[in-house]
C-alpha cells in the first residue's frame, strides 16, 4: 500500500474496529477515517484522523466521507443477525441500502482517481442456510463457497445480496470505461467471532462468547443453543490478521472476490468446558431459544477456506486450545479483575 494511504473504517466502535484501528495506526501509519452511528471509544480518538458520527444511510454523511479520497475501505457497519430478525425491515436499510452507498462513493473516487480503491468487505457464515439437521449433518461439515447459499435470516440474505453487489461494481459497473475506474471489492465470510476485549452485541453465535464473558464476571448465563450445537469461531486477532491479508494481497493472485476463512469448529459444549477449566464455578446453563437455535441449525459446522489458503496464503494462528490458553481467558481476567 503506499504511504500516503487514507482508510476509510465503518463501524468503527464495534469488536473489529478496535482491532484495525489499533493494527492500522501502530504497524502502518495510516491516515485513518472513522465514522459509527455511536460515539467512538476514548482510547481509540487519538489514533484517527477524523471520526463523523452518524447513520451510513445518511446522504450528509456519505458527502462528508466522499470529501476525502481514500485508498481503502473497511466496511464494518451493520446490523446483526438476532436484531435483524427482530426489524428485518431497518436490517435491509443498514446491511443493504449503506452498503450501496459505499460502494457508489468507492466507485466515484475510483473513476476521479484512476485508482480503484480497495473495498473490503467482512460476510459472513450466515449466507448459508442448510434446510435441516440431517442435512447439516450430512453436507454442512465442511461447505465451499458457492454451497448452500440460501439464508434463513434477513442478515444472511443481506450480507448475500451485498455480495453480488459488490461483484457487480467491481466486474461490470460502468463495463465500457476503464478497468482502473472501477473498484477492487474483497470479501470474506467469517465465521463466528469471539473477543476478550468487547462484549458481543446481538450475533447469532455469540454465545461462545457470552458463556466466555459470564463466566469471567462470575455472572450466570444460561446459553440460547443446545450443547451439541457446532459453528466455526476463530478468534479477533485472526479475523483482524485475514481482513490485512486479503487488503493487502496482490489482485492477479485472487481468483475469486469472496473467501471462507475459519479457524476450529467447537460444540457448544465443548466451549463450556473449555470455559470450566479456567472459571471453574461458572453458573453456565442450557435454555435453548427455538428461533436463535433454528438459525443455528441452519449454519454449517464447519466451512472450506482452501481457497484463502492458496490464493493469500491464510492460515489461523490460534487452535481451539491456544485461543483459549493464550488469549481469551488471560485478557478476560485482566478485563475483570
Amino acid at each position: 500500500m503506499p504511504k500516503d494511504e487514507t482508510v476509510l473504517i465503518t463501524g468503527a466502535n464495534g469488536e473489529i474496529g478496535h482491532g484495525l484501528i489499533e493494527h492500522l495506526h501502530t504497524g502502518r501509519r495510516a491516515r485513518i477515517i472513522a465514522t459509527d452511528i455511536q460515539p467512538l471509544d476514548s482510547d481509540l480518538k487519538p489514533m484517527c484522523q477524523t471520526f463523523l458520527q452518524g447513520d451510513i444511510t445518511d446522504p450528509d454523511l456519505i458527502g462528508q466521507l466522499g470529501q476525502s479520497p481514500f485508498t481503502t475501505i473497511f466496511h464494518l457497519a451493520s446490523i446483526l443477525s438476532t436484531k435483524g430478525e427482530r426489524d428485518p425491515e431497518l436490517a435491509h436499510h443498514v446491511n443493504v441500502d449503506g452498503t450501496l452507498h459505499l460502494l457508489q462513493l468507492a466507485a466515484e473516487q475510483s473513476r476521479r482517481e484512476g485508482r480503484p480503491v480497495r473495498f473490503i468487505y467482512p460476510s459472513s457464515i450466515a449466507v448459508y442456510g442448510l434446510p435441516d439437521l440431517e442435512t447439516k449433518a450430512r453436507h454442512g461439515r465442511v461447505v465451499r463457497e458457492g454451497e448452500w447459499c440460501s439464508p434463513a435470516t434477513m442478515y444472511g440474505v443481506n450480507k448475500l445480496t451485498c455480495e453480488h453487489l459488490g461483484r457487480y461494481y467491481a466486474l461490470h459497473y460502468r463495463s465500457l470505461e476503464p478497468a482502473t475506474t472501477r473498484i477492487d471489492f474483497r470479501a470474506l465470510r467469517f465465521p463466528g467471532l469471539i473477543s476478550a476485549l468487547t462484549v458481543p452485541t446481538g450475533g447469532t453465535s455469540d454465545y461462545g462468547p457470552e458463556m466466555l464473558h459470564h463466566a469471567a464476571q462470575g455472572k450466570p448465563y444460561a446459553c440460547f443453543v443446545r450443547p451439541d450445537s457446532q459453528l466455526p469461531f476463530m478468534v479477533m486477532p485472526d479475523a483482524i490478521k485475514a481482513l490485512l491479508l486479503l487488503e493487502a494481497a496482490p489482485r492477479e493472485n485472487l481468483h475469486q472476490l469472496v473467501y471462507n476463512v475459519t479457524s476450529y469448529s467447537p460444540t457448544a459444549a465443548e466451549i463450556l468446558q473449555m470455559i470450566l477449566r479456567s472459571f471453574p464455578s461458572a453458573q453456565l446453563t442450557f435454555a435453548p431459544d427455538e428461533r436463535r437455535q433454528a438459525i443455528v441449525d441452519s449454519w454449517p459446522a464447519d466451512i472450506d477456506d482452501s481457497a484463502a489458503r492458496r490464493d493469500w496464503l491464510w492460515k489461523a494462528e490460534y487452535d481451539f486450545r491456544r485461543s483459549f490458553e493464550e488469549y481469551l481467558t488471560p485478557s478476560v481476567h485482566q478485563r475483570y479483575a
